[in-house]
C-alpha cells in the first residue's frame, strides 16, 4: 500500500511504501558487494522514487537514473528527487520496457529491477533480458530482486497464496519460476552469476552478461 510523504510546496507528493523501507537494506548490501565502483545505474520499474534516493545516497560513485511507465510513479520519482537533492539521482525516464526504448535510455553500466516481474506479463521479462543483453557491458550485471518460485514450488505458503491473488487479478502476471527466468537470460548472453536468500521470501538474482559474447 502506498502513502503520502510530507513535502515541501512545489514539490509535487512523495509516495511511499512500506516495502521499500523494509527492504532496502538488505538490497543495498547486495549492490555493494555486485555493482560496479562507477558508472550510471538504470532502474527499471522505479516506482514511489524511494529505493533510487536510499542507493544514491550510499553509493555517491554510481549516477542513478530511476524509469517507470507510470507518470503518478515519475512525479514521486522526481518529488523524491527534489527534496534529497542528490548530485547523483537523475530526473526519471518514462521508460516501458515492452515498448522501444528511448533514446536517453543510453548504455549504462549496470541494472537493477525491483518487483517487476511478477506484476507484469511474461514479455517485460523477455524485453527486460533482451535489453540487458543488448546495453549493458561485457561483464555488467543487472540484478532483479522479487519473489520466485524454484525447481517448480513456491519457496514459501505465502508466496503461493500471493501469486494466486496476483493471476485472479491478472492472468498474465505471477511468480515466475527462476529457472525459466535464467534459460530466458541464457539467450540473450546473460549467465546467472549468484542468488541470494532475501527477507520476506524474496530473491536477489545477479545476472552478469557474458564476457566471451
Amino acid at each position: 500500500m502506498q502513502t503520502m510523504e510530507n513535502s515541501e510546496p512545489g514539490e509535487g507528493m512523495r509516495l511511499s511504501t512500506p516495502a521499500a523501507k523494509r527492504n532496502r537494506e538488505p538490497i543495498l548490501a547486495l549492490l555493494r558487494e555486485v555493482l560496479p565502483t562507477s558508472g550510471r545505474v538504470l532502474e527499471i520499474a522505479s516506482g514511489s522514487g524511494e529505493h533510487g534516493v536510499y542507493f544514491a545516497q550510499h553509493l555517491p560513485a554510481l549516477t542513478w537514473q530511476p524509469s517507470d511507465p507510470s507518470e503518478r510513479a515519475r512525479l514521486s520519482i522526481d518529488a523524491w528527487r527534489r527534496h534529497a537533492a542528490l548530485a547523483n539521482l537523475a530526473s526519471p525516464l518514462a521508460l516501458d520496457v515492452t515498448q522501444p526504448w528511448p533514446d536517453d535510455v543510453g548504455d549504462p553500466s549496470a541494472m537493477l529491477c525491483i518487483n517487476m516481474l511478477h506484476i507484469s506479463p511474461w514479455a517485460a521479462t523477455q524485453a527486460l533480458l533482451r535489453e540487458a543483453g543488448r546495453r549493458l557491458p561485457l561483464g555488467g550485471v543487472l540484478i532483479v530482486y522479487g519473489p520466485f518460485m524454484r525447481d517448480g514450488e513456491h519457496t514459501a505458503a505465502s508466496n503461493a497464496a500471493f501469486d494466486a491473488d496476483l493471476r485472479q487479478r491478472d492472468p498474465a502476471w505471477g511468480i515466475r519460476a527462476l529457472e525459466d527466468v535464467e534459460a530466458e537470460a541464457r539467450l540473450n548472453e546473460l549467465v546467472l552469476e549468484r542468488v541470494d536468500e532475501l527477507p520476506a521470501n524474496n530473491l536477489g538474482v545477479v545476472f552478469r552478461r557474458a564476457v566471451n559474447a
